[in-house]
């Protein structure tokens, strides 16, 4: 049985309420660990630059957040007007620039852990093959298999 557009909405509003439940705590759980990283003792073992990075990191993963929390917000104050439709878009792209934001705070995180406990060339490998995966299970994946025929179904 096909489901109606408001069945339809309603589903797509849900499923993506649910993702960001999934996302929103270990972006949480990132920035809470970036905040907390200058007030550490070997902190001052950095140099200027990791901290700059570490800053970045730390902006980034925020507004990875904020972006993720964006959605529900948006939904909460559009509640008693309807347009779903309007929040599952607006949601949607919300959710992705959070995504990408977060994988770009993530990135400094692990590249100013990798320099400072194995050195530049490890942390540069390490952020490339960090690129490569998000890049490929986040976007390029998904996108590609949206292309198949074989597993594309209309919703």
């Amino acid at each position: 049985m096909a489901e109606s557009e408001k069945e339809k909405t309603d589903r797509q509003l849900i499923e993506l309420l649910n993702e960001l439940r999934v996302a929103l705590p270990g972006a949480q759980v990132l920035l809470a660990f970036l905040l907390t990283a200058p007030f550490q003792t070997r902190f001052g073992r950095t140099t200027g630059f990791q901290q700059a990075v570490v800053f970045v990191g730390v902006l980034l993963t925020a507004a990875g957040v904020v972006l993720l929390m964006a959605p529900s917000v948006y939904h909460r104050i559009r509640w008693e007007e309807g347009g779903k439709e309007d929040v599952v878009r607006t949601g949607h792209a919300l959710f992705l620039a959070g995504t990408a934001s977060l994988a770009l705070g993530m990135l400094c995180a692990v590249f100013v852990v990798a320099e400072f406990v194995v050195g530049l060339a490890a942390a540069v490998v390490s952020v490339i093959v960090l690129v490569a995966l998000v890049a490929v299970t986040w976007y390029l994946l998904p996108l590609e298999r949206g292309r198949d025929p074989q597993i594309r179904h209309t919703e």
